[in-house]
């Protein structure tokens, strides 16, 4: 398996997969990839259950919340690369974000967003190719995706969801029109 994914990925940097084509898998194992977001304003966040930043779940919740009739879609992307603070299964790591902050948006399955393991997903969202490269530093790393497949913007860690910052970002990609 991990011999497949390390394949995965060097196949994605070397013929360009658009980042909408990379396949990842929901948390009950169902392959998917952004395009089942196609049209969307996509968040894509890495996150942990035992993290200072864990709290921002509820922020992350309330943005999606507010914006998810504009098109808006959060893909939380549970890792335990970062001090082993999501060491929970999927039905554990599910169990807490819905009992805990009553998450609606997507969680995805488990994955390695830095590292020999990395996803498909991440190696094309910091790699050298990445239009913000560079390795995730921590959890709740955030991504901006534009309707029309664009990476838009990233955010560090220690940049909450309901930052005026990510709030001004996403708002201005929903009114932005989709195109490809």
């Amino acid at each position: 398996m991990k011999f497949l994914l390390t394949l995965m990925v060097l196949t994605a940097s070397l013929i360009a997969v658009p980042l909408d084509q990379i396949p990842f898998r929901t948390m009950d194992a169902k392959e998917a990839s952004l395009s089942h977001y196609a049209g969307k304003v996509i968040l894509i966040v890495n996150v942990a259950s035992h993290c200072g930043n864990t709290p921002q779940y509820a922020a992350l919740e309330k943005l999606y919340r507010d914006h998810a009739a504009e098109g808006l879609v959060i893909l939380g992307f549970p890792c335990n690369d970062f001090g082993a603070q999501e060491p929970g299964s999927n039905e554990e790591i599910k169990a807490f974000c819905i009992g805990r902050y009553d998450v609606t948006f997507p969680i995805m399955d488990k994955i390695h967003v830095k590292g020999a393991d990395q996803s498909p997903l991440y190696a094309a969202l910091t790699g050298p190719g990445a239009k913000f490269p560079g390795n995730v530093k921590w959890n709740f790393g955030k991504f901006l995706i534009g309707r029309n497949g664009e990476v838009l913007a990233r955010f560090e860690p220690s940049i909450k969801p309901d930052n005026p910052e990510v709030v001004t970002a996403i708002t201005e990609a929903l009114k932005a029109p989709s195109q490809k």
